[in-house]
């Protein structure tokens, strides 16, 4: 069974991104572990050590409760959009979210991560500075970014951008798979500038390797990634977007103040962060 790691703070933004994790998790036969963190705060060294514990057990304790309050909320949330039969789990635990993420990664062999964004203002902002953003440039499994006015819906298309380097064979490969079992295809773009070192016997390549799956290739020659990128989006209907990361500085390269101000409107696609 494959692992989804979900972590929550049991907001609006959180709770759709549990929903989308749900129909990950029917796609490739997972179960979601619900991951809830807090941090203890810095107190003051003159602070009586006695009222140390007092301090924290409240707070831990406080956390406790939201958290035994919240978790029925979501079993019935997944029962009414037709994902009770997902099994779930849980874990509280207090400390800086990211970390205790890789942790989890680390010793429970998660497979994805799924994490709400609020994305409002911009791709720009719902990958960079943000936890979502800290996620996808520092853990070592793919992350399902979800928008919060991307409601769940049955995926049809699922697009996926390529250098056409070899290693991407391997990530285009995972991501039929999930096409597969959603019944959808999968749509891949390539971007062909003036500076592409790549040739027709490349792209062959490709079409032959990949020539029994549900996958389209579309090579289209634009100087303007971004835009070619959007616009491909746009016509192609696509419901998820795949993406490799390549770099740790990929997204900054990527979501551009231009490009985010052009691609605003097209925050309701999830993202579907892969890494080399």
């Amino acid at each position: 069974m494959k692992k989804i790691l979900v972590p929550t703070d049991f907001s609006d933004i959180a709770n759709n991104a549990f929903v989308h994790a749900l129909g990950l998790a029917k796609l490739v036969h997972g179960e979601l572990i619900l991951l809830h963190t807090y941090e203890l705060p810095i107190v003051d060294n003159q602070f009586a050590p006695q009222n140390y514990k007092v301090l924290f057990d409240s707070l831990e304790l406080s956390n406790f409760e939201k958290f035994k309050d919240e978790v029925p909320k979501l079993h019935k949330l997944a029962e009414e959009n037709g994902f009770e039969h997902i099994k779930m789990s849980h874990m509280l635990m207090d400390g800086d979210l990211i970390y205790n993420i890789k942790e989890i990664i680390k010793n429970d062999s998660i497979d994805f991560v799924v994490m709400g964004t609020s994305g409002a203002t911009g791709w720009k902002e719902m990958f960079i500075g943000t936890n979502t953003g800290e996620a996808i440039a520092n853990l070592s499994v793919p992350v399902l970014s979800v928008p919060e006015t991307a409601k769940f819906t049955k995926i049809e298309t699922i697009g996926f951008t390529t250098r056409f380097r070899e290693k991407d064979k391997e990530a285009l490969s995972n991501v039929i798979k999930i096409a597969k079992s959603a019944g959808a295809v999968v749509k891949c773009l390539y971007v062909q500038t003036r500076e592409t070192d790549n040739t027709q016997a490349t792209y062959d390549d490709w079409s032959e390797y990949f020539k029994h799956e549900p996958v389209q290739f579309f090579i289209i020659p634009n100087d303007e990634v971004n835009q070619t990128i959007e616009e491909f989006i746009d016509h192609q209907n696509i419901d998820v977007l795949a993406m490799l990361t390549y770099k740790r500085n990929f997204f900054q390269w990527l979501f551009t103040t231009s490009f985010t101000e052009k691609m605003s409107y097209h925050c309701t696609i999830p993202i579907l962060a892969l890494h080399e």
